[in-house]
């Protein structure tokens, strides 16, 4: 059977437990205050060892992280990008960008697959066919960069432009399109410089679009939103980026 650690049981790592669990395999919880040396020591030969820790806390994991399960990482955080994981010299997590929403209450419900890529991406895949929710594997590199910078665009569009507009993100397209062009533009502004590269904003859109159409009620402004605008700002600061709209947005 095969053994996989999931560090950090909120609301995506239990969804992530029970599907592993369904395509039978063995899973060691890892909790805040856990002391990874020591569950690494009882379990050092893991298939796959899941960081499902929040944004906030993952750089924090990724420094800490055992030598041994370095090389069986799988990462799912939204707002992920290579920087996040290369700065700790990780050269081939398994990745994958994740498309269903988990709310406490709720099943989890997908607005379209999931793509993942890397050592684990089978695994995953079928854990999460086990409790019906798809997902599919992508090759690294090119493939998976688009896929993380789609997902970072649709995030960062609907959270910050919903900040002005409120609403659905079908709302969003159908009356303010406009707006969230301009926004999108001033994300993708930033995305081009965290990855070093100029991405197909063409294909961005129609991405963040498929995914619109994937859950078209689903609200454009969590309780993050507010955050996620600061530290987009930090960025565009960091590298020089008027971003126009999304310093407006901050007034």
């Amino acid at each position: 059977m095969s053994e996989v650690v999931v560090i950090g049981l909120g609301q995506l790592g239990r969804v992530f437990a029970g599907g592993l669990l369904r395509a039978g395999c063995s899973v060691v919880p890892v909790n805040r205050g856990d002391d990874l040396f020591t569950v690494a020591h009882a379990h050092p030969d893991p298939a796959l060892v899941l960081v499902a820790v929040a944004e906030s806390d993952l750089h924090r994991v990724l420094a800490a992280m055992p030598g041994t399960w370095r090389p069986r990482v799988a990462l799912i955080q939204n707002e992920l990008l290579p920087r996040d994981w290369e700065k700790y010299h990780y050269t081939d997590p398994t990745v994958i960008s994740v498309w269903f929403e988990k709310k406490k209450g709720t099943d989890a419900r997908p607005l379209i697959a999931s793509p993942v890529a890397g050592p684990g991406a089978a695994l995953l895949v079928r854990a999460l066919a086990a409790i019906d929710l798809p997902a599919r594997e992508v090759s690294a590199g090119d493939a998976l960069l688009f896929e993380l910078v789609r997902k970072n665009v649709y995030i960062l569009t609907t959270n910050l432009a919903g900040l002005k507009t409120g609403g659905t993100v079908s709302q969003l397209w159908a009356q303010h399109e406009g707006f969230a062009r301009q926004v999108a533009n001033d994300v993708m502004d930033i995305q081009d410089v965290l990855t070093g590269r100029q991405n197909d904003r063409d294909a961005l859109i129609a991405g963040m679009l498929e995914a619109f159409d994937g859950d078209p009620d689903h609200g454009c402004t969590g309780r993050s939103a507010p955050a996620r605008l600061a530290h987009a700002i930090g960025h565009a600061d960091e590298f020089g980026l008027a971003v126009p709209t999304l310093r407006a947005l901050a007034g």
